[in-house]
């Protein structure tokens, strides 16, 4: 049953991709089926085998302790605030993004995390045939996230075609920040956090040979990556990343404060004039998509429904909804929408991917802006990929 449904998600995200690709006639299947491979592999082997277990369970354990003491030091600022035996999403979730946030200055910092990225990515350009931009941003986005990883190539983003350019904001949109991995494994399971992280570069990739085929041959595989002219003092990093991750907290706390609102606002309208609420209403929609993914029937409306929220709203809004239905779902749901749930694909991250490439490359913002429906299908073809790829490991 899990092929039957493998086959199906495949099916829907192949259709739905020829039918906006660029270029039909210059889609290449080598390089698809090849990242396809490498990810019903690395799924089995993070799944299945002692050694991903091993893997997963450490990046799970490493990231609850940098949590746990993330948490020390927000509770030496703000004890006392807390309801008694409750949990207060900004302070327990939100504020330790400052503390991750250090942690990948200090890696910045030191040319290690440059150093993992360049080399996975040369890695995979090795493996897929791909432009060595193209994977160094698949890679980065994941690490940096979606505005920030444009700054390292500043100079080659006004170089690019607009082609390329839609394939590294897809890439940027599928992918999520480390500072924020955290707070997502404290709402979703942590091994589909980790999971999804490493099917989302591959899927951007593939969704991107499907939409967006071209070739390298008139610009040339050439990566340029800026560095810093005037790299700061150790102390004076450390002071930037924690006002970065205090930047991210708040953002995210603004955006959910102002969109569960909104949510809540439509659902208020649609129950009073259609006796229906509007995420019902999207659950119905989305539950197709849920259901050739490979979610059970019975469960396809909250699975779409939840999966919509996440695309009209964003990702935090969709887990915190998550988590209010989870454990009444099968455990095949749950890593299917799980999976899905962890990237930047939904609405919001379009504007802020073209205003992140326009403030550095004015025109190719604009560039930005007029693909940018496509951009979100694209994202979103990404997520239900990864999200289909789970599913073959999980039964009924």
């Amino acid at each position: 049953m899990q092929i039957l449904f493998f086959i199906t998600g495949l099916l829907l995200v192949f259709v739905l991709g020829y039918a906006a690709s660029y270029n039909r006639k210059g889609i290449k299947l080598k390089p698809i089926l090849i990242m396809l491979a490498a990810q019903i592999v690395l799924t089995f082997l993070l799944l299945n085998t002692g050694f991903g277990v091993a893997v997963i369970s450490a990046i799970s354990q490493t990231f609850s302790k940098l949590m746990e003491l993330a948490i020390s030091g927000v509770d030496f600022v703000f004890g006392g605030l807390e309801n008694a035996k409750a949990s207060t999403f900004f302070l327990d979730v939100l504020l330790p993004i400052i503390f991750i946030s250090v942690l990948i200055g200090i890696l910045n910092h030191f040319k290690i995390l440059p150093f993992i990225i360049k080399y996975v990515g040369l890695v995979l350009s090795k493996l897929n045939g791909m432009g060595k931009l193209e994977n160094y941003i698949a890679v980065s986005s994941a690490f940096l996230g979606q505005s920030e990883v444009f700054l390292t190539t500043k100079k080659q983003l006004g170089l690019v075609s607009k082609r390329r350019l839609y394939t590294l904001c897809t890439s940027a949109m599928s992918a999520v920040s480390v500072s924020i991995v955290g707070a997502y494994m404290t709402m979703l399971e942590p091994k589909y956090v980790v999971i999804a992280i490493v099917l989302n570069i591959l899927s951007a990739l593939i969704i991107a040979n499907i939409i967006n085929p071209y070739s390298l041959e008139e610009e040339g595989d050439q990566l340029i990556v800026e560095e810093e002219k005037v790299r700061p003092s150790f102390f004076q990093m450390i002071s930037d990343s924690i006002m970065d991750g205090l930047k991210v907290a708040i953002i995210v706390a603004a955006m959910l404060i102002g969109f569960i609102a909104l949510i809540n606002f439509i659902n208020f309208l649609f129950t009073i004039i259609f006796h229906v609420s509007f995420e019902t209403i999207l659950g119905y929609i989305f539950s197709p998509v849920a259901f050739l993914m490979g979610v059970p029937l019975g469960e396809a409306a909250k699975a779409g429904s939840i999966m919509a929220t996440k695309m009209v709203t964003n990702e935090f809004v969709a887990m915190l909804n998550f988590q209010g239905i989870a454990k009444g779902l099968s455990d095949r749901t749950v890593a299917i929408v799980s999976v899905f749930l962890v990237s930047f694909a939904n609405f919001s991250s379009v504007g802020i991917i073209t205003g992140s490439v326009r403030a550095l490359q004015e025109k190719q913002g604009e560039q930005v802006a007029k693909f940018g429906m496509k951009l979100l299908l694209g994202s979103t073809l990404a997520s239900i990929l990864s999200a289909t790829v789970i599913g073959l490991f999980i039964g009924w």
